[in-house]
């Protein structure tokens, strides 16, 4: 390609990535797979490497995560919300392995966990009360929906123990189980309403609803997973 041609493919795909970003974590409406979006923000951020100096200040390649909705304050992080690199193919994970050996030898172990297909969430709480429950945002920032996640009910409003900081940070993934989103589809069919796509869809849409009775008929999970002070 040209310098002409790169320019303009970086440009579209700029301009697309951000559309679906602001899809699906603003609107909680994909309109592409997640493989696809990777695979195209993967593609940006090579030619970025290979021609920084066309290099949009608002590539989706900076971000984290989504915009922040205006409907809700927004809310600094104490400490950044950052997210995890993928891949779909063994040879990053190979050289990726190889990275790691050369930095600090063999003498380490991998360990693999399941993760929840959700929305991350953080929780400060002051005084043993949940004080604050905002949304990952941007990474930097996002929306304070304390009043949407004091509806879910494996989430404590107090916390009991002894020695407890004064202020800390919990930080966690707020999902939908697929049994009961099963049921709730299996309803919706049934009453000839249209059916939700998926429980990721589901749970961020719900956590960003406006109306907290709302919130509380419906049936979300929380699991927490970090811990900071």
């Amino acid at each position: 390609m040209s310098l002409f041609d790169v320019k303009n493919k970086m440009d579209a795909l700029v301009e697309e990535l951000n559309q679906h970003t602001y899809n699906y974590y603003v609107l909680a409406m994909p309109t592409i797979a997640d493989y696809e979006f990777d695979k195209k923000l993967e593609e940006l951020n090579k030619l970025e490497l290979e021609h920084p100096e066309y290099a949009d200040p608002n590539s989706p390649t900076l971000k984290v995560g989504g915009d922040i909705t205006k409907n809700f304050v927004t809310v600094n992080h104490r400490w950044p919300m950052l997210s995890l690199g993928n891949t779909y193919n063994e040879q990053d994970l190979r050289d990726f392995d190889e990275r790691i050996r050369k930095a600090i030898g063999d003498n380490f172990e991998y360990v693999c966990e399941l993760k929840f297909d959700g929305l991350s969430i953080s929780l400060t709480y002051e005084n043993n009360k949940l004080f604050k429950a905002v949304t990952r945002g941007d990474g930097t920032k996002g929306d304070d929906v304390t009043t949407n996640i004091k509806t879910i009910n494996n989430i404590p409003h107090h916390l009991k123990g002894e020695n407890l900081p004064p202020l800390f940070e919990i930080r966690g993934e707020i999902f939908m189980h697929k049994a009961a989103f099963e049921r709730l589809n299996k309803e919706r069919e049934e009453l000839g309403e249209i059916q939700y796509a998926n429980p990721r869809n589901f749970a961020a849409g719900t956590v960003k609803m406006q109306d907290s009775k709302e919130v509380a008929k419906r049936p979300l999970d929380c699991f927490l997973y970090s811990l900071n002070t």
